[in-house]
């Protein structure tokens, strides 16, 4: 007679069967790629499906891969090669768009902001189209643009999202860890021998990274000293990152309720990412750190002038940081090749915007044999290719952003939780717009991670403004 399986042996037998599957796939790859690719997709898959069960957990596989590996990529090529934060940002709008679809969500959260974010996507739709005369319309800007679209529609998810205080502080919380992670990174890998970093960061090349000649230097002169780059690449890229991080963490130093620990642990985080932002030279990073350190000690935190002039002397005076003052000092007299280069692209900028003034000449080239679209400042970046008309959306977007955050100021600063949530993610977009007057990074659909570090924190900064307003958090 045979005998009848239960319930409890079925899914025994089940199981083993996966595991044994399991086994046998992690073998194939041990084999075929080696250990460390190995570790590498099967924590990348294993973040996936984690963050498919949560779009919380999503967000922060979101924040985690643009600080920690922003440039990391998929090493196996199936049509296209997606990156970790396409995976990531493509888990969050399927589990986004699954809800919608579920009935779990049924109401859009609509803010001042919406409408011209909206309209600045439909003139960048329009633009990308308008200009595709003046150049090749490749795989890969079409894919870069795509990417660009939705940073900036990521916005629209973390505001709808992001409803609650708990949900808004865990968020940010995981943006400071992360980036206080990448900070120790880019210190370690500027304190160790040059040719240990250049292996380490070269063992990346696994998941896209380039496999030699890593490390960046002062004006790409290795006698001028090196400049910390973390793994994101760029030193500037990194600084900038680094001045949005410092931006959201400076409010914690003070706060009555930061978002969890005491504040010395956010001082003691503060300090790091300061201390790794000066060794990436990024001169634009640190003016863009200071400028919105500065606003939040003026408009609230007037305890942060003292430490902000002690720490401007202390890198004044110290040996070891008079190199980085002489930066600044022959940034500031136009005299280094860096900034007499920025000069130059101005000047190229404003010739090519006096010849297409209302919407540029688009995403994929210029018209004209005399000029070129690229040049290291946002606003003008966003003009050469969207025209006046773009840029004036773009500032009419921020400027609401802003002006809804004024109007509603004195209900953000009587409730401790939010004050510092909403002084952080304001300044954060305070430090990138000040980044962008000498960087283009939060714009170029080359950085697809600064992109959408710079339009999440428009999104939290909305909802740290709609949750002022709300008495008790929305589940």
């Amino acid at each position: 007679m045979l005998k009848t399986f239960s319930r409890e042996n079925t899914f025994a037998i089940g199981i083993a069967v996966a595991a044994a599957l399991v086994a046998a796939a992690v073998g194939a790859a041990l084999g075929f790629t080696g250990l460390l690719l190995t570790v590498i997709m099967l924590t990348g898959l294993t973040a996936a499906l984690w963050a498919l069960t949560d779009m919380e957990i999503g967000l922060w596989a979101v924040v985690a891969v643009i600080t920690l590996l922003p440039f990391g990529a998929v090493p196996v090529k199936i049509l296209v090669t997606p990156t970790f934060l396409d995976l990531a940002m493509g888990a969050v709008l399927l589990v986004y768009v699954m809800q919608w679809m579920s009935g779990r969500r049924w109401r859009l959260t609509l803010t001042p902001a919406h409408a011209p974010i909206a309209a600045f996507v439909l003139m960048a739709l329009f633009a990308f189209v308008a200009g595709l005369n003046n150049g090749p319309l490749t795989a890969n800007l079409a894919r870069h643009f795509a990417e660009f679209i939705l940073s900036i529609l990521f916005s629209f998810v973390v505001v709808d999202f992001v409803n609650s205080r708990d949900r808004l502080s865990r968020l940010v919380g995981v943006i400071l860890l992360c980036g206080a992670g990448a900070a120790i990174v880019g210190i370690a890998l500027f304190a160790i021998p040059e040719t240990l970093a250049e292996r380490l960061l070269s063992a990346l090349r696994v998941v896209g990274y380039p496999s030699g000649g890593v490390l960046q230097y002062i004006e790409s002169n290795p006698d001028l000293g090196q400049r910390a780059i973390g793994t994101s690449v760029n030193p500037n890229a990194f600084g900038g990152l680094l001045a949005i991080v410092g931006a959201l963490a400076a409010p914690q130093l003070l706060a009555r309720r930061p978002v969890f620990g005491a504040r010395r642990l956010w001082r003691v985080v503060f300090v790091v990412m300061g201390v790794c932002l000066i060794l990436t030279y990024s001169r634009m990073a640190m003016a863009g750190l200071v400028v919105a350190v500065l606003g939040i000690a003026a408009l609230r935190y007037r305890k942060l002038l003292p430490a902000i002039v002690i720490a401007a002397v202390i890198v004044i005076v110290l040996p070891f940081t008079q190199a980085y003052v002489l930066r600044f000092v022959q940034g500031a007299q136009g005299a280094d090749l860096a900034t007499q280069m920025r000069f130059g692209e101005y000047k190229d900028a404003l010739t090519l915007l006096s010849r297409y003034p209302l919407i540029g000449v688009g995403f994929s080239g210029a018209p004209d044999i005399d000029i070129y679209l690229g040049v290291s400042n946002a606003y003008l970046s966003i003009a050469q290719q969207m025209g006046v008309a773009g840029l004036s959306i773009l500032l009419l977007a921020l400027a609401a952003v802003f002006g809804w955050a004024f109007d509603r100021r004195k209900l953000a600063h009587a409730d401790p939780v939010l004050e510092p949530l909403y002084l952080g993610t304001h300044a954060a977009i305070v430090a990138a717009l000040v980044v962008g007057i000498g960087d283009h990074y939060f714009v170029n659909l080359d950085f697809q991670p600064a992109q959408t570090i710079f339009w999440m924190m428009i999104g939290l900064a909305l909802s740290a403004t709609r949750l002022s307003e709300v008495a008790e958090s929305v589940v």
